[in-house]
């Protein structure tokens, strides 16, 4: 799936250009303001980091808001709806969104990932000094300079492509080692539930299509609904149902963006009686009706520059 990634650079009047391309990666390096595609809601199907250098910024990550101030990272799970609210002044930031299935067969088997999916995602957003600040912007500084080397030539070479999904790789672990060091702290227990998790995500993606109560989950891992319920809530801080609602976006997207499959095509796919009780659920969920979301999304295929 493309997605785009945004060069931040000043023009003669020292205004900040955003110039945003077709690409794998959002990248952001070092900039003072953010790009209007991300002062208004926006569906955000990566995973994501924001490390503030200076200043502040306000966001809201899932109709929650969250405060992000000098020193401190931000660090967002695939599926949630993202926007910057206000911004300091003196501020300055770098961002890296990426999609982790790029690099999926380089990562292992499933189980593999959803280990890290577990590991990385426990919830829509986590705001914290990590000590690895300045690690995670050399990576977003590696990464922003193959992209511009991309836009420079036209393409990367095959040792260049690997080197960048080698940085990628580093970037998941290096996020991995910091989640899983606070899992370990809170000992054996989390362990557990963590693994019901994982089991649970797995048991999601094999039947969101079809059976959508969290009966069916719970009986399936052997629990009650309300232990399971309890549980998942602990870990992720979302329910059952949420969990289950994401999964159907993330699948809705997906068939919108690389299909030409209708409306009520997707919406049968996905098991809903109708267009119309699937256009009310994916609008609930994303802010926009299907059909504005394809034309949306249409209309972002092409490049365009951004000039705040």
């Amino acid at each position: 799936m493309d997605i785009f990634v945004i060069f931040a650079v000043k023009s003669e009047d020292n205004r900040s250009i955003f110039i945003m391309k077709i690409t794998d990666n959002i990248i952001i390096y070092e900039a003072h303001e953010f790009p209007q595609l991300l002062m208004q809601p926006f569906y955000s199907d990566y995973v994501g980091i924001v490390i503030c250098h200076q200043g502040m910024f306000r966001f809201c990550v899932d109709g929650t808001s969250f405060v992000a101030s000098e020193g401190e990272t931000v660090f967002l799970s695939k599926g949630v709806m993202f926007h910057v609210q206000e911004t300091g002044k003196n501020l300055k930031y770098t961002l890296l969104f990426y999609r982790a299935e790029q690099i999926r067969h380089m990562l292992g088997n499933t189980v593999v990932t959803m280990r890290l999916y577990a590991t990385i995602y426990p919830k829509s957003c986590h705001v914290r000094t990590t000590g690895y600040e300045d690690m995670l912007t050399s990576y977003a500084l590696m990464l922003r300079k193959l992209e511009l080397e991309k836009e420079k030539s036209g393409e990367l070479d095959a040792y260049c492509v690997h080197e960048q999904k080698l940085l990628l790789m580093a970037v998941t672990y290096r996020l991995c080692s910091i989640f899983s060091a606070s899992f370990k702290a809170a000992g054996k227990e989390m362990e557990r539930k963590i693994a019901i998790f994982e089991s649970l995500v797995l048991l999601i993606e094999k039947n969101y299509m079809r059976e959508r109560s969290v009966a069916f989950y719970a009986d399936e891992l052997c629990l009650t609904p309300k232990y399971l319920s309890v549980l998942v809530k602990s870990v992720c801080g979302q329910t059952v149902q949420q969990l289950l609602f994401k999964a159907m976006i993330r699948r809705s997207i997906y068939l919108m963006k690389n299909t030409t499959k209708t409306i009520q095509q997707i919406a049968n796919e996905l098991s809903f009686p109708n267009a119309s009780a699937f256009g009310t659920f994916f609008k609930k969920h994303t802010g926009l009706s299907p059909k504005h979301y394809r034309n949306w999304e249409e209309g972002m295929n092409r490049d365009f520059i951004l000039y705040l």
